[in-house]
């Protein structure tokens, strides 16, 4: 009954904290003008002011502070220095774009903090794929290339209105559900703060007069607190899963699920852009929500919704066949889904461009054409009528402006 009281009012306190004050970091944006410039590769139309994860960093240290006697292991002392780093990175990044490599080495200093905790050791997978006991140097390469994977694939979904903020509030509500009922309330507080902080924001990216984004500041906060959860959610001793509805060893496979929106467009991606001979984490518009945009004619809103959803469907999809197969079973159909995905994403040929660019280009070159065909049909006509000209009074009138006038006639059908 305590943990209810203090996770209602841990939820309203954050929820308000975050409504009131990223009105303000509009106004101070605006004013000091740190917007967001659209280019070709950006989903709007107009500047936008960013720096919404300030509201993130900010609420997740204050409700921290209030939590911080539950935490058995001391695991906020080793957080907050992870967010600190991860905010300074992501604000000096919206407001001056750094290099890839530059913010993957903040990132590893950010999860060695969580990595030397205790807390979050993972000692076993519990037989799944037949792997029990895992030795520390193994857990270290484990659990470090798995945040680093959860924090920019997170970063890398935040592309349109909404869908950073809609699979955030998924994940974060299925994580409190599990840390609830495992009764590491410490984790599942973490999980309401964070939530509170997405579902207050979410009104204002989604806004028409009042828009922010969260920025990299924002992306990359969120997505180190879901990849702290994560690490401890396959971190769990195997008493804690006898109250959760699926097999221990199915653990891993479920934490998967969990992540599966970002993790699938990470993979996706990645392997668009290395076919195409481009770097990893080179721009485009190749991912998932720009396909469901460009492609399927769906609104921001409609495609946040739809990849939010199926987030959802998924997870219990996978918490129902995780509490009676084994995860050989589980891992074929994840493969099978996966499968299935890629093909119905690749097969419209997105790889080399996007299809708004391909319409653009095709309506360049039919205007083009069209504008030749008119040019062609004037000359014909005109020389007709010269020719007329010429059979009724048997002189055909020459003179320096009909040449000249031929002359820039045939230029401009040329450079055309």
């Amino acid at each position: 009954m305590f943990f209810l009281e203090t996770a209602i009012l841990i939820f309203i306190g954050v929820f308000l904290l975050t409504y009131l004050t990223i009105p303000k970091i509009i106004k101070v944006v605006e004013y000091k003008r740190l917007m967001d410039d659209p280019n070709q590769r950006s989903s709007h139309s107009t500047r936008t002011p960013t720096l919404g994860g300030v509201a993130f960093f900010y609420t997740l240290v204050l409700a921290l502070f209030f939590i911080r006697g539950r935490d058995i292991y001391d695991e906020v002392m080793h957080i907050i220095p992870g967010l600190t780093i991860l905010f300074i990175m992501g604000l000096k990044d919206d407001l001056v774009v750094i290099s890839p490599g530059t913010k993957l080495l903040a990132q590893v200093f950010a999860i060695i903090f969580v990595l030397t905790n205790p807390s979050f050791t993972i000692h076993s997978l519990n037989g799944f794929l037949n792997i029990n006991e895992i030795p520390y140097y193994l857990y270290l390469i484990i659990g470090g290339f798995m945040m680093l994977t959860i924090i920019n694939s997170y970063n890398l979904i935040d592309g349109i209105d909404g869908l950073a903020s809609v699979v955030g509030m998924v994940i974060m509500v299925i994580y409190t559900t599990i840390f609830y009922m495992t009764e590491e309330y410490f984790f599942a507080l973490v999980s309401i703060t964070m939530n509170a902080s997405l579902m207050a924001f979410l009104g204002f990216n989604l806004s028409s007069d009042k828009k922010i984004f969260m920025g990299d500041t924002g992306s990359l906060i969120v997505g180190f607190i879901i990849s702290v959860l994560t690490l401890k959610f396959l971190a769990l001793r195997p008493v804690a899963y006898t109250d959760l509805p699926f097999l221990l060893e199915n653990a891993p496979l479920i934490a998967i699920s969990i992540l599966i929106v970002p993790l699938f467009d990470t993979a996706r991606v990645f392997a668009i852009r290395i076919a195409n001979k481009k770097g990893p984490f080179s721009p485009d518009r190749n991912h998932t929500h720009h396909v469901l945009i460009d492609y399927w004619g769906l609104s921001h809103k409609q495609a946040s919704f739809i990849i939010g959803c199926f987030n959802l469907l998924f997870v219990m999809l996978f918490i129902v066949l995780g509490s009676t197969a084994k995860n050989l079973g589980m891992v074929i159909m994840l493969v099978s889904v996966v499968i299935i995905l890629g093909y119905i994403f690749f097969k419209y040929n997105y790889n080399f461009a996007t299809l708004k660019q391909k319409i653009l280009l095709r309506r360049k070159v039919e205007k083009l054409k069209s504008r030749v065909e008119d040019k062609s049909g004037k000359k014909k006509k005109s020389l007709k009528s010269e020719s007329q000209k010429t059979n009724s009074s048997g002189i055909r009138p020459v003179n320096g402006e009909n040449r000249m006038e031929d002359r820039k006639e045939k230029h401009s059908i040329d450079s055309e």
